[in-house]
């Protein structure tokens, strides 16, 4: 039987000529129970097998020959499918050429390992016959690592059974895999199907040289030639005749297959990456929204230069200087990369797709008509002042009408607008020495940029120029308004202070007002306890509700979260803020304006005669306001405000300092939540289990918030079990253990760890024995006491609660909490 093959290519051209009704005999015998069927009918299977074989070995089209003889092979079988594979040119993968059935058009890429049962048959180079491919003892048997890839079954809804699956073999090189799905009968593939799929399998693969020989060349087959998204194809995401017919679309229009196959075929820009990483053999780079320029990497280049080029770096790793390419290839054959960055001696090439191509492309270096780059910019403009000739008010303001300089300063903010700056730090120094910029994200500053020193007055006087002050003035502090709209293409408006710093220099800082909707009380990152409390507190018909912290810890963000809460259609609402940050429908909002005599008392009274149910003064700064915020509350009105104080309890402190009647601001007084802001996590946080020793100085320092009585601290260590197995409830794993997650680092959050900010609060409700103690003017440790009787968590007790809710770590908490 093994040299079936052999007779067969020798064999006369009679043997075709059976009888025409053999085919009808063989496949009436076939339907017979095995024990039925007789002797003669394996003579009948064989004679029918050599028709099938002798018909490939006559065939010179063997693209053809597969596809005509594959329902033949099926009858032969008594198979209800097959599959034929043939092997990759870098022979680490076989992919399906022929295959009958339900997405037959759809070519599926396997690569030559124990993954699926087609790719160990590569791998082993050996049959295996198998009655159930569910059936995971039966494949462990064969392999311990082999796996049955049940997802094509789900796709289709079709249940493979029986296999039967046998390499490609001739002179002991692998062409290919034939696999055979399901026989008929319901029962297993039996011994003459296993020989006649070994001479099926060395026919196949003798035809398979043939057809190379025939080209000329030792390498793979026209149709298995790699391209750059074969793995759309072998995933299942797209047939061969769908790609086929997108590249041709795409040639024809003169115009990139990418945004054909994203806008055609919905594939996602990151499928597509991961197909051109296959297809390069490199990592695939995606776009990252949180990528930030750096002046010293990208400075030295030009938009165009890039986009020609098809490259971008993008930062220093362990790798090296990562370098974003189009083509990695072409990249590395041009040579250009080493010579631009000659002081790097690694590069780490990755690939990535058009759209995301451009998307970084006008992330780092803007549109093509948006200028040029900051060092760019600072090479083209001329030197405005020149020692101390700086000093003529008249010379200051020509130079800081300077095209070039206005662009320059323009592209700081909108930057700073782009990387989600809150504050913008000019710091000039004296001689020489270079103007710092600085940029504060997420809480922490970051280098921009240095800027000569013969720039830097102009560059102050510009901003002076721009938020109306006096250019003059350079000895007083001032304060300024920038409503960018007017400069630039940003509807945004900046806060300015100028400061006079040593040397005749002024520093200036410039922080960026957000702009847009309220954020919803769900959102400020409340526990479930504070937020339910606060919901509770504000929903009473009147009283006085104070948000306390340092600025730029969310007050005003949270004050409108608390209005967006409360805000109804049967609800008058007027706000006084300096200035209007957030707006939404249904507020009547006034800006404080200091200049023409608007300040937050004269509009408080107004508000008592405008018939207001609820009144939200942006900052309570002297005692008149405060007096008549009470007032207003106690007449029957909802007050809302602000304070910079450190603590809730020292927020009742500090007001009754300021003369305040301690009796009617015990009745006037809901509430006091104090904040902070504490730098969030990034998803690329990792999980640590502490050990008891690390758990129990944890439950110490939590306790230590309670100090303010030795009684209490020793009263509170005695439910530190108690608090454990809470905490374990609350916020431990499925096996009940507690996590703390330290940062890590990653392109999404600039290698810091940390992406955003969250909220810590302290929610101290004023209950009654809280408003006796207020008239008793109590101290703050007897407030404290008895806030945290009460249920209350100070700032540290809720931060330490969200470093076990993985939100931020104990170090941050510690730096903003402090005592």
């Amino acid at each position: 039987m093994n040299n079936l093959s052999l007779q067969t290519n020798h064999s006369e051209p009679a043997q075709d000529t059976a009888p025409a009704d053999l085919n009808d005999e063989f496949f009436d015998a076939q339907k017979l129970d095995p024990s039925d069927r007789g002797t003669s009918f394996e003579a009948l299977y064989f004679r029918q097998l050599q028709r099938v074989i002798l018909r490939i070995h006559n065939t010179d089209d063997i693209d053809q020959i597969m596809l005509e003889t594959s329902s033949e092979i099926c009858r032969l079988l008594n198979a209800d499918r097959l599959t034929i594979y043939v092997i990759n040119d870098d022979q680490t993968s076989i992919i399906s050429k022929v295959k009958t059935g339900l997405n037959a058009s759809r070519d599926l890429r396997l690569p030559i390992t124990t993954q699926s049962i087609a790719g160990y048959v590569a791998l082993s180079q050996m049959m295996v016959n198998i009655a159930d491919v569910y059936d995971v003892n039966a494949l462990h048997a064969i392999h311990a690592d082999l796996h049955f890839l049940r997802e094509v079954d789900k796709r289709s809804g079709y249940r493979t059974k029986q296999m039967l699956v046998a390499p490609m073999l001739y002179n002991g090189s692998l062409y290919g895999v034939l696999q055979v799905i399901n026989n008929r009968s319901g029962q297993p593939f039996c011994s003459l199907d296993e020989e006649a799929v070994k001479e099926l399998c060395i026919t196949l693969a003798i035809a398979l040289r043939q057809r190379m020989a025939e080209n000329n060349k030792d390498e793979a087959i026209s149709f298995t030639k790699p391209a750059p998204y074969d793995l759309l194809v072998s995933d299942g995401l797209l047939s061969g005749a769908a790609l086929n017919e997108a590249q041709s679309q795409a040639r024809i229009g003169n115009v990139p297959i990418e945004p054909w196959l994203i806008t055609k075929h919905q594939i996602q820009p990151a499928q597509l990456g991961a197909s051109l990483a296959k297809f390069f053999n490199v990592v695939y780079e995606p776009y990252n929204a949180g990528r930030i320029r750096s002046e010293m990497l990208h400075g030295v280049l030009k938009r165009d230069f890039l986009e020609s080029q098809g490259w971008i770096p993008l930062e220093e790793t362990t790798e090296g200087l990562v370098i974003m390419c189009l083509d990695p290839e072409a990249v590395r054959a041009a040579r250009v990369v080493p010579q631009v960055y000659p002081r790097h001696n690694k590069f780490a090439y990755r690939v990535t797709t058009q759209q995301e191509f451009e998307q970084t492309l006008l992330q780092l270096f803007g549109s093509i008509g948006s200028g040029h780059s900051i060092d760019q910019m600072l090479a083209n403009m001329d030197s405005p002042l020149d020692g101390d000739s700086g000093d003529d008010p008249l010379l200051l303001q020509s130079a800081a009408a300077d095209n070039e300089l206005v662009k320059f300063v323009n592209k700081v903010i909108v930057d700073a607008y782009n990387q989600r700056v809150s504050d913008i730090h000019i710091e000039p120094m004296p001689g020489r020495q270079k103007t710092g910029i600085r940029f504060r994200i997420d809480g922490a500053l970051q280098p921009y940029i240095e800027v000569p020193a013969q720039f830097r007055q102009a560059m102050v006087t510009r901003l002076k120029i721009m938020c109306d002050l006096d250019i003059s003035e350079k000895r007083k502090p001032q304060d300024g308004k920038i409503k960018f709209k007017k400069y630039g293409p940003l509807d945004i408006e900046l806060r300015v202070a100028t400061i006079p710093s040593t040397g005749g220099m002024e520093d200036v800082v410039m922080r960026i007002l957000s702009q847009g909707e309220p954020v919803s009380i769900d959102k400020l990152g409340l526990t479930e306890r504070n937020r339910a409390l606060l919901q509770a507190t504000i929903a009473r018909p009147h009283g006085l509700f104070y948000v306390c912290g340092p600025t730029g810890s969310g007050k005003t963000t949270t004050l409108h979260s608390i209005l967006k809460f409360l805000n109804t259609s049967d609800t008058k609402i007027w706000t006084a803020e300096d200035p209007v940050e957030i707006t939404q429908k249904g507020l009547r909002q006034v800006q404080i304006n200091k200049k023409a005599g608007i300040d937050f008392a004269m509009v408080m009274r107004s508000f008592l005669r405008a018939d207001p149910d609820i009144i939200m003064v942006g900052e309570s700064r002297d005692q008149e306001t405060v007096s008549m915020g009470i007032e207003a509350s106690l007449t029957g009105h909802r007050v809302f405000s602000t304070l910079h104080t450190n603590s809730a309890p020292e927020s009742i402190v500090r007001l009754l300092d300021m003369g305040m009647d301690p009796y009617n601001f015990s009745d006037a007084l809901l509430g006091i939540l104090a904040q902070r802001l504490a730098k969030k996590l990034c998803s690329c946080k990792e999980a640590t289990y502490p050990n008891e020793e690390e758990i129990a100085a944890f439950i110490q320092e939590y306790a230590e918030e309670l100090r303010h009585t030795e009684s209490w601290k020793n009263a509170y260590a005695k439910q530190a079990e108690k608090l454990l197995a809470k905490w374990k409830q609350l916020y431990g794993d499925e096996e009940g253990r507690l996590k703390i997650f330290k940062p890590v680092g990653c392109d999404i959050c600039n290698k810091t760890g940390y992406k955003g900010r969250i909220g810590l609060h302290e929610l101290m409700v004023a209950d009654e024995e809280l408003k006796k103690q207020i008239q008793e003017r109590a101290r703050v440790s007897t407030l404290f006491k008895t806030a945290l009787s009460h249920g209350m968590r100070t700032l540290k007790m809720d931060g330490m609660e969200k470093v076990l809710m993985g939100l931020t770590d104990l170090r941050v908490v510690r730096s903003v909490c402090a005592k």
